[in-house]
């Protein structure tokens, strides 16, 4: 059974599974899920696929066909998911995490990835990550932060993949300037102006709306309604998480909403020329972080939050 750590700040509580991913398997308030609920089964098997978020680090989304290409280089990285014929979301959710500092709101988790033996498959640079949760009485705020522990220079991207709730009646609400059509595989195509179909500004309903596209210069906050449980949440990110992946799958009673620093591919796109990426490169020694901050609130009365 997957061991948890747990945050309390007046009516809110959120579960830690360090081990893991270092992720997160409940966020309630006043005993409503902000975020999914994670499974039982889930948390029996560690399935991190189906908890309620988890980090990505050191890249967000997809590297195609499971290849680094950078600076001359060429290294393979790990298939985590079989049937997908790329490396997805990095390492760290992937891995245990420690705890390296606890307190009744909040907790810091520590990841130090060593890049050898088998682990230089899964990155093929060292580093270390750390996660800060502090949690409030109405909001999570969530650190990601790396540091380049090797002597040499790599790409990098941060970001996190909560899953909240879903219903008919949900209601999205984010804008953005641009969105990457995809191919079969998720990977990126075309940069678009956003279809009306994908437009949620003004926020609306989702309804039968599918997507799992990166948008580009999107401006913070997004928002979710979910007018059945009289319950909103906004989710905000800094100035660094400048592409949001917006996942609604079909039929399924979730959705993910991201806030990432760069896009899909981003590195090997950046290592064939292509410009605004998102690419970043951590040199040696050096450290990089950014926050999302979830908060939740009740309807007013006039249904203002």
């Amino acid at each position: 059974m997957t061991r948890s750590l747990e945050l309390r700040a007046g009516p809110a509580r959120v579960a830690l599974a360090p081990e893991v991913g270092g992720a997160i398997a409940a966020y309630e308030w006043n005993g409503k899920p902000v975020l999914r609920t994670t499974p039982s089964e889930a948390l029996a098997a560690g399935d991190v696929q189906r908890f309620s978020s988890f980090p990505l680090v050191p890249f967000s989304n997809r590297i195609a066909g499971a290849k680094l290409h950078w600076h001359g280089g060429t290294y393979p990285l790990a298939r985590c998911i079989p049937e997908l014929p790329h490396a997805i979301h990095g390492n760290g959710w992937r891995r245990a995490w420690n705890v390296i500092e606890r307190e009744p709101a909040r907790a810091t988790l520590e990841l130090v990835h060593d890049a050898a033996g088998e682990r230089v498959r899964e990155w093929p640079f060292p580093y270390r990550a750390q996660q800060r949760f502090e949690l409030a009485d109405n909001a999570l705020a969530l650190t990601l932060g790396i540091e380049n522990i090797g002597g040499t220079p790599f790409p990098f991207g941060l970001g996190w993949h909560p899953y909240f709730p879903r219903s008919a009646t949900t209601v999205l609400g984010f804008a953005a300037d641009a969105v990457w059509q995809t191919d079969r595989t998720v990977l990126p195509t075309q940069l678009e102006r956003v279809p009306s179909p994908w437009t949620f500004a003004p926020p609306r309903p989702i309804a039968d709306t599918a997507l799992d596209h990166c948008f580009v210069g999107w401006r913070t906050p997004a928002t979710l309604h979910w007018p059945e449980r009289g319950l909103r949440a906004t989710v905000r990110a800094d100035a660094f998480c400048t592409h949001l992946i917006v996942y609604v799958p079909p039929e399924r009673d979730y959705l993910a909403i991201e806030p990432v620093t760069h896009m899909t591919d981003a590195f090997n796109r950046a290592d064939s020329g292509h410009r605004a990426t998102g690419t970043r490169v951590l040199a040696p020694g050096a450290r990089f972080s950014c926050t999302m901050h979830v908060s939740v609130a009740p309807d007013s009365p006039d249904g203002r939050v």
